[in-house]
């Protein structure tokens, strides 16, 4: 233990924990520079060189520069996300109560049309907007 100090030890954690940050933020500027679609091609391969080139440094411009537009575009992504899960809920929904909910208004329709209380051509347009 005397050969490695605790101050090493954590300074080396630290340096560890930085670098694994820096991953990170790397992936994400890599996945955002791709997902971003008023940046032209030629923009997105000078934005990827340059990460690769001086990681370090690109990883920091890209941060500085384009890191308010990074957060928009998370945001619309999320909302777009939002959005199509609301839609498919819907749509779930709303076929689940075509199905038994529909068989119960079909039914109560054909005792209606039993009863006199509507018209052949009165039933079958209820009946054709059910099904529809």
């Amino acid at each position: 233990m005397d050969d490695y100090p605790l101050l090493d030890l954590f300074l080396t954690m630290l340096y560890f924990f930085l670098w694994i940050v820096w991953l990170f933020l790397l992936f994400r500027i890599v996945t955002d520079i791709f997902r971003d679609e008023e940046l032209s091609g030629w923009g997105k391969a000078g934005w990827l060189i340059f990460c690769i080139v001086l990681p370090y440094v690109g990883v920091l411009v890209y941060v500085i520069a384009r890191g308010r537009g990074m957060g928009r575009r998370d945001a619309k992504q999320a909302k777009q996300a939002e959005a199509q899960f609301q839609d498919y809920i819907r749509k779930t929904a709303a076929e689940s109560n075509t199905g038994a909910g529909g068989t119960d208004e079909l039914a109560r329709l054909a005792e209606l049309h039993r009863s006199g209380s509507l018209t052949d051509e009165e039933f079958s347009r209820a009946k054709t907007k059910l099904l529809t």
